[in-house]
Parts: structure tokens; C-alpha cells; sequence
């Protein structure tokens, strides 16, 4: 990303202040000339004109894209690993890498556009914290349902690349140990988006994500689906990164925990708000300003 343009997980991501002054063309267009914002030798510069925020059309469709492109990656890396290798540890490893690398480049790309949420979970702590650009539940379901159905259209285009398919019978995934993994995994996540947020560090946010769903591979026992779209989409492949839908459930109910969990911890540590002003958070209650903790 250039210095111009901050990734912020927000519905409409913001262009920052700071990146306005240094006048880039990322975040500017020449309002006079249409030529790019380019003048002359001792010409003054033209008036720049801050770019006017993605429509709601344009950002359900990102999020259509992204997680469909997210979840053809998982799904397709795991295909391949399956056909490379019999050990599960290195088809783990091929999965990891590969979704590593596609969150950090759909962040990047698709952040100043929708947000890049690619997540349920993610879009409903938006709207509960009431962030501009996801005040409405019409905006709400349309990006849910944009990703289930990109989820679900990415599964079987890694099916079609693949030429695999027919009738699908995914992993069991319902121990309760699993069930628990979904909601540190869920919470993780969170602290993650919500943290980089609130210490304004929102250019990390691609890598940041991307490392700890890496690192989420490994140390849960879930391997960190973490978002209900995925896990739905995920059911649509016997490949080594399958669900069974019987085991929706427990991680459905992981994942309600971390975010129960999540969103008022992270209100309360970088939003500042006071403990049940935070709890309130959940019904979009509290106050939307900073806070002192009590």
C-alpha cells in the first residue's frame, strides 16, 4: 500500500488526513484539468478534490469478490496439498501460506473500498459500533449476504479449476475442544482489526490479519475458520480444508462467543468506553465518543 491510503476495516474506509496534506494522486484528483492532477513548470498546482466515498453497489460487490476470492484460495490450496502430499502437516503448511498471501493482498486492495470485512462477524461489531457507512440493517444483510454467496460461488470455482466435485462430505469438526477454539479464534481476530483501529496502525491491518489466521492454523484446534461464511462455503468440498455440515454448530457457537466476548473487550480497551458502556455495545448502546474506564 502507499502512504496515502489507509486500510481501515470500517464500511467505507477512510483516506487519512495526514496522506491528504501530502497531496497524492491515490487519495486526489485534479478537479480543473482531468489530467491526472499534473501542471506545468511554474504553474501553480491545481485544487485537489478528496475522492467521494465507494457507493453501497460497489462495496457489496467487493465483498462478494473478496471472500469469494478468499475462500477459492483456502478451498484450492487445500485440493493441491491433498494432491502433492499425503503428510496433513505440509498440506496444512500449503494452506496456511496460501491464505496468508490472499489476505494481505484483498485487504489491501478491497480495504478502501467495503472495508474488506469478508466476515459476518466482522461487519455485525461495524454495526454495532454504529461506524459511519453501516448504519442501516439493509447495508448490514447486503454485505452477509454477499459473502455467504461469494463464499459459496468461490468453493465451487476451485472445484471447476480443479475438476473435482460431486457430492461433498467435509471433515466432523464438533468436539467441544473445536467449539472453544472458534471463540479464541473469533476473539483473536477482533482484538486484531479492532486493536490495529484503535492505536491507529490501520495500514498494518492486511499483514496483521493475515499473520494471525496463519498462526491460527496452527495453534487451534479448529484451524481458525472464524467466520461463518467460510465455514459454510467450506462444506462444499471434501478437500483437507472441508467442514461436514453437522459440525456447523459448534463452530457457529464458537464464533457468537468470540464475538460476545470480543466486541466489548475491544470498546472497552481501545475504545475507552466504561465497562457496561461497552457491554452495550452489543444492542449498538453506549456512547459512540471515547470514554474514561471506570
Amino acid at each position: 500500500m502507499g502512504d496515502s491510503v489507509v486500510v481501515e476495516m470500517g464500511p467505507a474506509a477512510k483516506v487519512s488526513e495526514d496522506a491528504s496534506s501530502k497531496g497524492s494522486n491515490l487519495d486526489t484528483f485534479d478537479a480543473t484539468s482531468g489530467d491526472g492532477g499534473t501542471c506545468r513548470a511554474g504553474e501553480k498546482s491545481p485544487p485537489k478534490t478528496r475522492r467521494p466515498p465507494f457507493d453501497i453497489s460497489r462495496r457489496i460487490v467487493a465483498e462478494f469478490v473478496g471472500t469469494g476470492l478468499l475462500v477459492s484460495t483456502i478451498i484450492g490450496s487445500g485440493i493441491m496439498g491433498d494432491a502433492l502430499s499425503s503428510d496433513d502437516g505440509v498440506a496444512l503448511l500449503g494452506n496456511t501460506l496460501a491464505t496468508w498471501g490472499i489476505l494481505f493482498v484483498l485487504i489491501t486492495v478491497f480495504g478502501p473500498v467495503s472495508g474488506a470485512h469478508f466476515n459476518p462477524v466482522v461487519t455485525a461489531c461495524f454495526y454495532c459500533r454504529r461506524d459511519p457507512g453501516m448504519g442501516s440493517v439493509l447495508e448490514v444483510l447486503g454485505y452477509v449476504v454477499a459473502q455467504f454467496s461469494g463464499g459459496i460461488l468461490g468453493a465451487l470455482v476451485a472445484h471447476g479449476m480443479f475438476e473435482t466435485g460431486g457430492y461433498f462430505d467435509g471433515k466432523d469438526r464438533d468436539t467441544t475442544g473445536e467449539l472453544f477454539a472458534e471463540a479464541v479464534a473469533t476473539f483473536g481476530l477482533l482484538v486484531v482489526i479492532f486493536g490495529a483501529i484503535g492505536v491507529k496502525e490501520e495500514k498494518a491491518i492486511p499483514m496483521a490479519v493475515g499473520l494471525y489466521i496463519t498462526a491460527g492454523y496452527w495453534f487451534t484446534s479448529s484451524t481458525s475458520f472464524a467466520n461463518p461464511a467460510v465455514t459454510v462455503a467450506r462444506s462444499f468440498t471434501n478437500s483437507f480444508a472441508s467442514i461436514n455440515p453437522k459440525s456447523f454448530g459448534h463452530y457457529f457457537a464458537g464464533q457468537c462467543i468470540g464475538f460476545l466476548v470480543g466486541l466489548p473487550f475491544v470498546q472497552w480497551m481501545f475504545e475507552r468506553k466504561r465497562p457496561m458502556d461497552a457491554l452495550a455495545s452489543l444492542v449498538r448502546g453506549g456512547y459512540a465518543g471515547d470514554e474514561k474506564s471506570s
